[in-house]
């Protein structure tokens, strides 16, 4: 079975270890557990992220919606905005702020709420100036916001490590956002960093 084309078998769909499958598994799953609701919206990389919460069960308690806005027109009419840089801490923040309103909108109770936003740029099928780079970001209804960045080693990656290293950081996030302790490793590499930026303090077009 396929989940936004990526297998539901956690084995299946990681390059790692199974340690590495359980780990993920477990964080999905108190994801799962834990009481608030979200919309997650991912455009350039991070869609495994979602097949990693929909392949664990209780998917339907966390996730009101999930969207995959790929070309620059459906991500413009998501975020009401054409904007100057897609691939910007700015822009996973505004991301995140849609979703939350999208999330008010589809709750009917009291819950805790969030929005997520992931833009990224990885490797692809041709050659791409600009670095390879992602910005994740969350919104909550309790007034929370923050936004991770990673610049990452340019062709020391291939385009699905870049992709599973940008889930990992959705997945984090997810479950920052909606206050579970668990979090995945990332598989950093030498000179690489994610940078947290607290409040949605992104700076403009960062």
């Amino acid at each position: 079975m396929l989940t936004f084309g990526i297998p539901t078998t956690l084995f299946e769909s990681m390059n790692g270890t199974d340690l590495e499958a359980k780990e993920i598994a477990r964080t999905a799953g108190a994801i799962h557990a834990a009481e608030g609701r979200m919309v997650l919206v991912v455009t350039g990389a991070g869609t495994q992220a979602l097949g990693w919460l929909f392949a664990v069960p209780g998917a339907s308690r966390t996730v009101l919606n999930a969207r995959i806005p790929y070309s620059q027109a459906s991500l413009n009419e998501f975020t009401g905005r054409p904007a100057d840089q897609h691939v910007s801490a700015d822009e996973a923040l505004v991301m995140a702020e849609r979703a939350l309103d999208e999330a008010v909108r589809f709750s009917s109770g009291d819950e805790l709420l969030a929005g997520v936003g992931c833009t990224a740029a990885i490797a692809t099928d041709r050659d791409r100036r600009g670095e390879n780079r992602c910005h994740v970001a969350f919104a909550a209804s309790d007034g929370r916001k923050a936004v991770y960045s990673l610049v990452m080693n340019k062709g020391d990656r291939d385009r699905a490590g870049e992709e599973d290293v940008t889930s990992r950081i959705v997945l984090n996030v997810v479950a920052e956002a909606n206050l579970v302790a668990d979090r995945v490793e990332l598989p950093l590499l030498p000179g690489e960093r994610v940078v947290r930026r607290p409040n949605g303090n992104t700076g403009a077009g960062e």
